[in-house]
């Protein structure tokens, strides 16, 4: 895969946006390794959480400037192309994210920009260290936030401050981002892959079933009726009830000991 790195751990699986002499900007190679990546972990058993970082100083930048100056690669041709471009290409990443069944925590080293601040609050979990800044800079540079990010942000932060980052392009240090609830957790940098490792144990450390019952449920709470949302949980929990991890669990509440969850 070119542009990324992935390296598994136990149940995480961690992949680093690797672009680092362009902030991590989006290449086409990126796109299409990034996908793949996330589509692979979501069809192995093996993989409970996945991690999403940025090599170097910075998580990403978003566009890469110098290919829309250029009008190279996913910016190459005119207007229908490039709609078709956006369509096949980055667009694949919210929606790959949004089917998704694994949780997935982003580790947020330093400038999320652009479409690397929607990468962000297109995740499950945010943990950012107090060198990292958010900001959403579409209409500083003419345009609008092509990759869905709108969608995602204002169900996250809300729709007057999300409106706020994309109409006044401003940058917000992490504790900003946290505020306004952007962010879940602040650390220093010296912490951050650590934390950010302990929180994806957490995860990766619960019945797996029911924590992917769980994400899902919650996706579906913010588009659905409640009958419908009942109607779902319902059947979800049909399923996490007979599971042999829901029993384990309950065994080892009784037993105080820790079980091992297997999926099953």
């Amino acid at each position: 895969m070119k542009d990324i790195l992935v390296a598994k751990k136990d149940h995480v699986l961690a992949i680093t946006l690797n672009r680092p002499e362009s902030s991590n900007a989006y290449s086409e190679d990126m796109v299409k390794s990034f996908v793949a990546a996330l589509k692979n972990a979501d069809e192995d058993k093996d993989i409970r959480v996945v991690v999403i970082t940025g090599a170097g100083k910075n998580f990403c930048a978003g566009g890469d400037i110098k290919a829309m100056k250029n009008k190279t690669g996913m910016f190459s041709g005119e207007s229908n192309e490039l709609r078709e471009n956006y369509m096949d290409g980055i667009q694949q990443i919210p929606k790959t994210i949004m089917e998704m069944r694994k949780p997935i925590i982003a580790m947020i080293n330093g400038a999320a920009v652009g479409a690397g601040c929607d990468l962000a609050a297109m995740c499950d979990l945010r943990v950012a260290s107090t060198e990292a800044s958010f900001a959403e800079t579409f209409v500083k540079v003419g345009l609008v936030p092509g990759d869905g990010g709108a969608y995602f942000l204002i169900r996250l932060i809300g729709f007057a401050k999300a409106s706020e980052m994309f109409l006044t392009c401003a940058s917000y240090s992490a504790l900003e981002a946290a505020s306004m609830g952007l962010v879940n957790r602040v650390v220093a940098p010296e912490e951050l892959h650590s934390e950010t490792m302990k929180l994806a144990e957490v995860l990766s450390s619960l019945p797996p079933i029911a924590l992917q019952m769980t994400k899902k449920s919650l996706r579906d709470a913010y588009h659905s009726s409640l009958s419908s949302h009942l109607d779902l949980v319902s059947s979800y929990q049909g399923i996490t009830q007979r599971s042999s991890d829901h029993f384990k669990a309950l065994d080892g509440m009784v037993t105080k000991t820790t079980p091992t969850f297997t999926h099953d």
